[in-house]
C-alpha cells in the first residue's frame, strides 16, 4: 500500500507540526508533501532524509517568510500535488492542503486542527485591521475560499479532530463527523516539582487572542503578587508598558528555562480560547495546577478543582476573582494527580489510539 503524508508548510516547528512528526514516526516510509517547507525545520521534526515534495511556493520570492500572503492562490496549489498513485492519503491540516484532489479508489484521512479561522471563526476580527484596499480584497478571496473550504471537505473520508471543541467546528461547518484524537504532548520531558514557589507564570504569544495584556493589566492591580511572563511576538512592547513592578517579562525562553519555570510556579495562568492548547498540558505534566479561561480545548484537558480552576470571563475582574479563589484552596491539589492527568495526552497516547482508529476504517496490516 502506497502512503502519502501532508502537511500545510513545514516552516516553524509547532503543535500541529509535531502531530505530523508523530504521523511521520509511524509511516516511516510514507512520501511526504507540502506546499512550501525550511530545510532546518525538516531537520529539526526527524525528516530531513525523507522523500518530500513541495509545490511551486517552495521558489517563489521570500517564500519562507512570506508564504502566508499568497494564500489566495493555495486552492489552486494544493489541488496541482497528482496523488493519483497512493492508495492512502492521511492530511496533518489547519489550512489548505486537506482540499488536494483524489480518485474514488483512494482513501483520505484528515487529521483536522481546524477549519481556516481566519476564514470561518475569526473572520470578522480578522478583516477589521486591514485597510481599505486589503480589506476589499480579503473579503472577496476569502468568500471563495469559503466556498471552496466547504466542497474540498467532501472528498475527505475520515475527519480527525484534535479536540471535541474541533469536532464539533468541522460538523457545524463541513457537515462531516469528526473522531477525536488529542494531540501528542512531550509529557516525558517534564518531571513533578512539589515545591512551588511563591509566583504565577504565563506564557504564549505575544498576540491579541491570548489576552496576555489582561493577565498582565490584572496582576498590576495585585501587587502583593507576582507573575512571570515568558514569550514574544507583535505585541511585547505593548504589554510591557502595561506591567507593574511585581510584573517580570523575560522574552522568549528555550526549552529548558521554560520548563524550570513551569515546575515552579504555584499555577499557571491560561486566558486563550484554544483548539486545544499544549502549554496547560505541560504545566501539569510538571504537577502545577492551571486557573484557565472557561472555553475551549482547555475544558478537555483540565479537570476543574483537581488539576485547576476555570474563569467565566476574558476580563481583569474575572481572572482576579479566580486567584482569590485559587488561593483559598490551594493546598487541596495534589501534584501528581495533577501529573497523572497530564500522561493521558503523551505520543504514547496518541500512537495507539490513531493505529487503533486505522484498524477500524481500514485494513491496517496491508499499511506495511
Amino acid at each position: 500500500m502506497k502512503i502519502a503524508l501532508l502537511h500545510d508548510w513545514i516552516i516553524d516547528v509547532a503543535g500541529s507540526e509535531k502531530v505530523f512528526k508523530e504521523i511521520c514516526d509511524i509511516f516511516k516510509s510514507a512520501d511526504i508533501y507540502t506546499i512550501v517547507y525550511k530545510q532546518e525545520s525538516l531537520k529539526e521534526l526527524g525528516i530531513e532524509n525523507r522523500k518530500i515534495y513541495s509545490s511551486i511556493v517552495q521558489n517563489f520570492p521570500f517564500s519562507k517568510k512570506f508564504y502566508r500572503n499568497y494564500f489566495f492562490i493555495y486552492p489552486i496549489i494544493v489541488e496541482q500535488f497528482d496523488l493519483s498513485k497512493y492508495d492512502l492519503i492521511i492530511s496533518s491540516s489547519h489550512s489548505f492542503i486537506k482540499g488536494v484532489l483524489k480518485h474514488s479508489n483512494q482513501i483520505h484521512i484528515c487529521y483536522c486542527h481546524t477549519p481556516i479561522r481566519y476564514a470561518w471563526d475569526l473572520y470578522f476580527e480578522y478583516i477589521k485591521h486591514l485597510n481599505f484596499l486589503f480589506k476589499g480584497l480579503s473579503i472577496y478571496f476569502l468568500h471563495k475560499i469559503r466556498t471552496w473550504d466547504y466542497i474540498s471537505s467532501q472528498r475527505i473520508d475520515y475527519f480527525i479532530a484534535n479536540s471535541n471543541y474541533v469536532a464539533q467546528r468541522i460538523k457545524k461547518i463541513y457537515n462531516k463527523p469528526a473522531y477525536v484524537i488529542y494531540p501528542p504532548v512531550e509529557v516525558e520531558k517534564f518531571e513533578v516539582e512539589s515545591k512551588k514557589d511563591n509566583y504565577y507564570l504565563t506564557a504564549g504569544r505575544f498576540v491579541p487572542y491570548k489576552k496576555i495584556d489582561v493577565i498582565v493589566r490584572a496582576f498590576s492591580r495585585m501587587k502583593d503578587k507576582k507573575l512571570i511572563v515568558i514569550g514574544d511576538g507583535p505585541d511585547f512592547k505593548k504589554v510591557k508598558e502595561l506591567a507593574s513592578n511585581n510584573v517580570e517579562l523575560l522574552g522568549y525562553q528555550n526549552f529548558e528555562n521554560l520548563k524550570n519555570y513551569l515546575k515552579k510556579a504555584k499555577a499557571f495562568i491560561y486566558m486563550a480560547d484554544e483548539d486545544f492548547g499544549i502549554l496547560p498540558v505541560e504545566a501539569q505534566a510538571c504537577g502545577t495546577p492551571v486557573i484557565a479561561y472557561k472555553k475551549g480545548g482547555v475544558l478537555e484537558t483540565v479537570i476543574e478543582n483537581k488539576t485547576g480552576i476555570f474563569f467565566d470571563e476574558q476580563s481583569e475582574e474575572s481572572l482576579i476573582n479566580a486567584i482569590e479563589r485559587f488561593e483559598k484552596m490551594e493546598n487541596v491539589f495534589d501534584v501528581y494527580e495533577i501529573r497523572k492527568n497530564a500522561e493521558k495526552f503523551s505520543k504514547e497516547e496518541f500512537r495507539n489510539k490513531f493505529i487503533m482508529f486505522l484498524k477500524n476504517v481500514i485494513n491496517y496490516p496491508l499499511l506495511f
